[in-house]
């Protein structure tokens, strides 16, 4: 009894030991499981962060090229010194000119440059002004001026001969003192050749005072005179 009593004492102990081996190596298989489940974890999650960078980049590279292909639509202006493909305002807006000649009665009679636009008054300033005999009221000086334009101030004299002429085309008679051989040709009694001794006494001793002094050119007689005298002015 005492040796079969051992061997079942042995036994039993044999079983708890290797109850015991199994039990710690299935903890440890369970720590081991366990450690290598957190290491995977831990690289998915370095994976997963990595991934993620590597999108942030893609997604800030695709950003840059996405405004590279809209023409850089979203990124800075291009500096004021580069071609945009349109004028400078300065030049758009550039004022054209136009060329005047103003005569006459002026200080300084010329070629005068202006802005498109101008007046008279603007020609006149251009000019140097009224010259002292000037016929100030002969032209409107609010008048706009053309390119090519030629602007002439009379003094004033030729303003009243002008004046005289034009009174006298509007009553219908002929001034004998502004006449050309063409309106003098169109008198009773005057040809070409009247007309022009008319013109060349007119020259060589100035204007006709009164009507009758017409007489005083050679050829012409009373008779002739009788004709025309309703029909001529000399003002």
């Amino acid at each position: 009894m005492g040796d079969g009593g051992d061997a079942v004492h042995r036994k039993g102990a044999m079983m708890r030991k290797n109850r015991f081996l199994a039990a710690v190596c299935s903890l440890v298989f369970v720590m081991n499981c366990s450690a290598c489940k957190g290491a995977e974890q831990e690289v998915l999650l370095i994976g997963q962060q990595g991934t993620g960078q590597v999108s942030q980049l893609t997604g800030g590279q695709a950003e840059a090229q996405g405004n590279i292909a809209d023409g850089g639509q979203g990124a800075e202006q291009p500096c004021s010194g580069q071609w945009t493909g349109q004028e400078p305002s300065s030049r758009s807006g550039t004022t054209q000119e136009i060329c005047v000649y103003v005569c006459g009665a002026v200080e300084s009679p010329g070629v005068v440059f202006l802005p498109d636009g101008s007046r008279a008054a603007d020609a006149l300033e251009a000019a140097g002004g009224f010259a002292p005999e000037a016929a100030v009221e002969a032209v409107n000086l609010a008048a706009k001026v053309s390119d090519g334009e030629k602007l002439f101030f009379p003094d004033r004299e030729e303003y009243e001969a002008q004046a005289g002429a034009a009174e006298a085309a509007a009553s219908g008679l002929v001034n004998i003192n502004t006449a050309d051989a063409a309106q003098l040709c169109t008198l009773p009694g005057i040809g070409a050749s009247r007309a022009a001794d008319i013109i060349a006494y007119r020259e060589a001793n100035g204007d006709f005072g009164v009507c009758e002094d017409i007489m005083r050119v050679p050829g012409i007689k009373e008779s002739v005179y009788n004709k025309l005298s309703g029909k001529i002015a000399v003002k």
